[in-house]
């Protein structure tokens, strides 16, 4: 059983549709995971039930010990920081980036009557300067860009002082240098020993930072494999997730993948 989330058995069903099917993954302190498939695989549903946001249709899921559906799912939220594209549209455009990173504290996306101790304040710069946004403490949300936005995001969402950090597709639209900025941040983040277990979601290897130790890969709703990433990141286990022939090559720490070239396809292995 993993010390920090287990899934056993889950599954997740709207109406007739199955999206999650019978899906076991535990995870352990100190591990970062990377969790990988193409659209329509059941990752993002994975992410909102480790963060208490949605319950299983059956099966169960426990979150640092407790299991869902048998506690105060709010007691539970400042232990889980999220980072993702659905949070984001919900972070005001007029606040300041200070304040949108205070603001977690209290688990709220908006400034109100709430009072912030000076060490609070402090916390949110610093955690601002580590991902290289500290300059931009006083400027509002809507104005940042793309990347600086994502920043900022894993910043808040690092501010309760989590247990597990989730972040949904943290890369997503970014352009190339904004990736590797973020990628650079997080292999930082991934190699400090202090920081809390990390769930990244992704479609794309090449999104993977260096320091993830394993990996979770999803097809349609089911366990294609789970365990250390090299063991994961196989040309066999992602050309069968994703439908296609696949080559995965790995460089200094960085995976990538393309179609193999036609002259040494193979069929796919068999499920």
């Amino acid at each position: 059983m993993g010390d920090v989330l287990e899934l056993d058995a889950v599954s997740v069903r709207r109406g007739t549709k199955t999206i999650l099917d019978s899906v076991s993954w535990s995870v352990d302190e100190g591990q970062r995971w990377v969790v990988l498939g193409p659209n329509g695989a059941g990752k993002t549903t994975v992410i909102q039930l480790v963060a208490g946001r949605l319950h299983p249709t059956s099966g169960t899921v426990t979150i640092i010990g407790e299991q869902l559906g048998k506690v105060d799912v709010s007691e539970l939220r400042p232990l889980v920081g999220l980072a993702s594209a659905a949070l984001d549209q919900r972070l005001p455009a007029g606040e300041t980036v200070i304040d949108v990173v205070l603001t977690a504290s209290y688990g709220i996306t908006g400034r109100w009557r709430e009072r912030y101790e000076e060490l609070d304040v402090d916390r949110a710069q610093a955690l601002l300067e580590v991902f290289g946004v500290g300059h931009l403490a006083h400027r509002t949300y809507g104005t940042l860009s793309s990347g600086e936005r994502k920043r900022v995001q894993v910043a808040r969402a690092l501010m309760p002082d989590p247990e597990v950090l989730l972040l949904d597709e943290p890369a997503a639209g970014l352009d190339l240098g904004g990736r590797e900025e973020l990628m650079q941040a997080l292999a930082e983040l991934a190699g400090d020993r202090r920081s809390p277990v990390i769930v990244l979601v992704t479609h794309h290897v090449e999104e993977i930072p260096p320091g993830f130790t394993h990996a979770l890969l999803l097809r349609e709703g089911t366990v294609e494999a789970a365990g250390p990433i090299d063991d994961v990141i196989t040309p066999q286990h992602l050309s069968r997730a994703f439908g296609l022939e696949l080559e995965v090559e790995r460089h200094r720490d960085r995976f990538s993948a393309r179609a193999a070239r036609a002259g040494e396809r193979a069929a796919l292995p068999a499920s």
